[in-house]
C-alpha cells in the first residue's frame, strides 16, 4: 500500500507531509524550497512508494482560484509531467495556515517558535494531507 503525500505550495517554501504506510497517520515531513521541490520528491518517491499526492489549493471565498495559482500551476504541471504513475488530487486549503498557527498556540510553542514560518507549512500540509484522509474515509461509508 502506497503512502499518500501532502504539498502546501508557496511561492518560496512547500510543507510536506506523509502518512504511515497504513495510511492511517498523517505526519509532518519537511519544509523545502519550492525551487528545490521537485528534487525532493525524486529522492523521497525513489526510496518510498507514494501512491497519490495532495495538494493544496488556495481559493479565495467566493471559489475562485487564488492569485498564488500562477505561481502553483507551473510547479505542479512540472511534478505531473516527472511523475506520471501519481495520482495528484488537489484539496481546498483555505484557513489550514490560521489552523497551523492555532494548533501551534494550543500545542504550547513558544512566541520563538511561531515564528518560524516552516513550522506553520509542515503543519498545514499535515492539515490538508489529514482533511483528505478523513474525506476519504467517510466516502467509504
Amino acid at each position: 500500500m502506497g503512502r499518500y503525500l501532502a504539498l502546501d505550495i508557496g511561492r518560496k517554501k512547500t510543507g510536506v507531509a506523509v502518512t504511515d504506510t497504513s495510511r492511517i497517520i498523517a505526519t509532518a515531513l519537511e519544509t523545502v524550497p519550492s525551487g528545490e521541490l521537485e528534487k525532493f520528491l525524486t529522492d523521497y518517491i525513489a526510496k518510498n512508494d507514494v501512491e497519490k499526492i495532495i495538494y493544496g489549493l488556495p481559493t479565495q471565498m467566493d471559489n475562485s482560484p487564488s492569485e498564488s495559482m500562477q505561481y502553483i500551476t507551473p510547479i505542479l504541471n512540472r511534478l505531473k509531467k516527472v511523475f506520471p504513475n501519481i495520482t495528484f488530487i488537489p484539496v481546498d486549503e483555505r484557513f489550514t495556515s490560521k489552523l497551523a498557527f492555532q494548533a501551534m498556540l494550543d500545542g504550547g510553542t513558544t512566541r520563538k517558535q511561531r515564528r518560524d514560518k516552516t513550522m506553520v507549512d509542515k503543519i498545514s500540509a499535515t492539515i490538508i494531507l489529514q482533511s483528505y484522509m478523513e474525506q476519504e474515509k467517510f466516502s467509504k461509508l
